[in-house]
């Protein structure tokens, strides 16, 4: 397939573009300055020198590819409205450069307002900030064949600029690696590289469902997280409330485990990285 990649230069996108032309795809990606095409030209992409209010040149490029993955989205958590809302209209705009045909879509979400233990059937709090999944559930409407990959809040491995360098970055602040509560909730983690599987197989086998599950670790107390990050670091590890966290507190005292039984059954997805534990127990996490 000729696979249009958003985000293609990312965390995740980049390991989806390494997967992908690994298994014999070709992959056209964006990216949005010099240094960021260079790096993904050498990777063996075709190169669409955009961002993501070029929305025709987004649609372009999807009206030509076989297949669509979007994993782009702006983390400035002080403008989340500004991005989800930006996040929405990639997506709408994508999806109707595909209506009317077979070409798949894939969008990507968390686990963040669905219920503890969630699985792929289970639907996302409609009134939820980010919009990915909502944008993709209105495609699937008109027609269109689009699945919203979850992922898990930890996507980790070395390089990793997510959550958990938050917490650490917190911890190393605060001079204390905290929990709220009796630390039981749980979150779930995957590591990066078989993200991009996740993506790649669902693809190949035709985007059937409406959502799969990119997790690995199902559930893991944020306790144990705090536990090694305070070890690692020669912090003390202790109950804190949640004004300790400031604005990342939900994300500190959520539940975010999910089940991936059906995407494993359905794709052959079988994870192969590191847990997430025995990833924090990397010096390079702590570099």
């Amino acid at each position: 397939m000729n696979v249009f990649v958003t985000g293609a230069t990312g965390w995740i996108g980049s390991a989806v573009v390494q997967d992908l032309i690994g298994a014999g795809h070709q992959v056209t990606g964006l990216a949005r300055n010099d240094e960021k095409a260079a790096r993904l030209a050498a990777s063996g992409a075709t190169v669409l020198r955009a961002t993501l209010n070029d929305l025709d040149a987004l649609k372009n490029a999807a009206s030509t590819a076989d297949a669509v993955i979007h994993t782009a989205f702006n983390h400035d958590f002080s403008k989340f409205p500004e991005s989800a809302a930006q996040d929405q209209r990639v997506i709408e705009a994508l999806g109707s450069a595909l209506e009317g045909s077979e070409r798949p879509l894939l969008v990507t979400s968390g686990l963040s307002g669905l219920p503890a233990g969630a699985t792929e059937a289970d639907l996302p709090d409609p009134a939820s900030p980010r919009r990915s999944e909502v944008a993709a559930r209105a495609l699937k409407e008109r027609g269109v064949r689009v699945a919203t990959v979850r992922l898990a809040p930890s996507v980790h491995g070395i390089g990793d600029h997510g959550f958990i360098p938050i917490v650490i970055r917190l911890a190393r602040e605060k001079g204390v690696s905290a929990y709220i509560g009796d630390g039981q909730n749980t979150w779930s983690g995957v590591y990066r590289l078989d993200v991009a599987k996740v993506y790649r197989l669902a693809l190949e086998q035709g985007v059937t469902e409406a959502v799969y599950h990119a997790v690995a670790d199902e559930a893991v107390p944020f306790r144990n997280i705090a536990s090694i990050i305070g070890r690692r670091l020669g912090l003390p590890v202790e109950l804190r409330e949640r004004e300790h966290f400031g604005w990342f507190a939900t994300m500190a005292g959520g539940n975010m485990a999910a089940s991936s039984a059906r995407t494993r059954a359905l794709l052959g997805w079988n994870p192969t990285g590191p847990s997430l534990l025995a990833d924090l127990e990397q010096p390079a996490y702590y570099a």
